[in-house]
């Protein structure tokens, strides 16, 4: 069921776009695995067109939805700035008003630095 509450506001999506996959793996692995600021990255092929210093450019780039949560998305953006191979990153930050609660409680678990498995087992039923 999706629903509108104040579980949902916490959800939050960074977006950012990188020129490959590989850049965009190494970020990934970084906030899931070792920093766990966020619970998923989904990312795929875009083609951007920019002004970037007084030329048009047009690109192949990698976008990601970087989904985590309001209490870890400052931290999230942060490193992601500080990691990203861009001079002038993309990072935009989109909060979400619906969403299922069972994933608002597989995010929120996700992005915990300290899981119960018990309490997150009880919430998803």
């Amino acid at each position: 069921m999706v629903r509108n509450n104040n579980l949902a506001t916490g959800a939050r999506i960074i977006i950012s776009t990188f020129p490959n996959e590989k850049s965009v793996r190494e970020i990934a692995h970084e906030m899931i695995v070792n920093a766990k600021l966020c619970a998923c990255v989904s990312y795929t092929k875009v083609r951007s067109l920019y002004w970037w210093e007084n030329k048009l450019n047009d690109e192949e780039e990698l976008i990601a939805l970087f989904k985590t949560t309001k209490k870890r998305a400052k931290e999230l953006r942060n490193k992601i700035e500080k990691q990203h191979p861009y001079d002038i990153p993309e990072i935009l930050e989109i909060s979400i008003d619906k969403a299922s609660n069972n994933y608002l409680y597989w995010l929120i678990g996700s992005t915990s630095t300290t899981v119960d498995n018990k309490r997150r087992k009880r919430l998803t039923k």
